[in-house]
């Protein structure tokens, strides 16, 4: 073979040779590409898999230990609901058969609620109850006051029941500390709306159920309670003291208004001085607490 040839025979063979490694080392390339991307995502599913599995076993554990404490709870729970609706339901029962009492029975009779009734006089009172219901009262006697003034010179008064003062008859079922905190915070509500009435210009008449020999008594509490300036105070004569209340107060604001007086609002925590004529009267009825339950004379 002549050198050309061996020549052409050496390029042909380098060219097969180049040619050969080229697309090995291009399919290696491309193999190594895959490979690696396979691996990746190889690993991220794994991934995703070990994190699924231990959110489904927190998600497990937090059920069993839900379930693990409602049952050992549920009893308990259930005990306190079934406590609390019997607290509600009892008050319910007591202040519906108090109303009842109390507008139906005259002054001549007493009356007394089932013993089983202390139980939410005195809850009434010492969970705050009776104090949020005369604030409420208080509240709303403000709102009214503020849009209304007396007439100068004119006849406008106020009607305040002065027994919401002292005479409190709180059958006390063996003395407790909810009738004494019933009788201060009464105490203190008619106090501060006596003087905020007073303030404001508000003629007060006050009335009574207590007998007319007491009227010095009355007075002298009524000064050392700093109660002065009131315009009238009204107490029972000798035959009124005969009568129901309902009839006494009844006969007594009749008289006033045929007077002259207007009454502009009546204020009062017992039925018998609420009810009966009026004209263009605001009536505010301050709570009880459910301890007064017995009706003296």
């Amino acid at each position: 073979m002549s050198a050309y040839g061996h020549e052409m025979e050496r390029e042909y063979s380098a060219s097969l040779s180049s040619g050969h490694e080229s697309d090995m080392g291009s399919e290696f390339g491309r193999e190594s590409v895959i490979y690696m991307s396979s691996y990746a995502a190889t690993i991220f599913i794994g991934v995703l898999v070990i994190i699924g599995i231990l959110l489904m076993t927190v998600l497990i554990a937090l059920v069993v230990m839900l379930q693990s404490c409602e049952s050992r709870n549920s009893g308990a729970v259930e005990m306190l609901r079934s406590v609390n609706q019997f607290d509600l339901n009892l008050y319910d029962y007591c202040k519906t058969v108090s109303l009842h009492a109390e507008l139906n029975i005259n002054s001549f009779e007493s009356y007394l609620l089932p013993e089983v009734c202390k139980k939410a006089a005195v809850k009434y009172v010492k969970d705050g109850h009776y104090t949020r219901d005369l604030s409420s009262i208080v509240s709303l006697l403000e709102d009214y006051f503020k849009n209304v003034t007396p007439i100068v010179g004119g006849r406008d008064v106020v009607l305040m029941d002065v027994d919401d003062l002292y005479v409190h008859r709180f059958h006390d079922y063996g003395h407790h500390d909810g009738v004494k905190e019933a009788k201060l915070m009464k105490h203190t509500v008619f106090m501060q709306i006596y003087t905020k009435l007073r303030s404001a210009g508000w003629p007060l008449v006050l009335v009574s159920r207590e007998p007319e020999k007491r009227r010095g008594v009355f007075i002298d509490m009524l000064i050392a309670a700093r109660c002065g300036g009131w315009s009238k105070l009204i107490m029972r004569s000798d035959e009124e003291m005969k009568i129901d209340t309902r009839e006494y107060f009844y006969k007594q604001k009749a008289t006033m208004q045929a007077e002259g007086y207007h009454i502009a609002a009546v204020i009062s925590s017992r039925m018998d001085v609420l009810v009966g004529p009026f004209t263009r009267t605001q009536i505010f009825k301050l709570p009880n607490p459910l301890i007064t339950l017995e009706v003296e004379c």
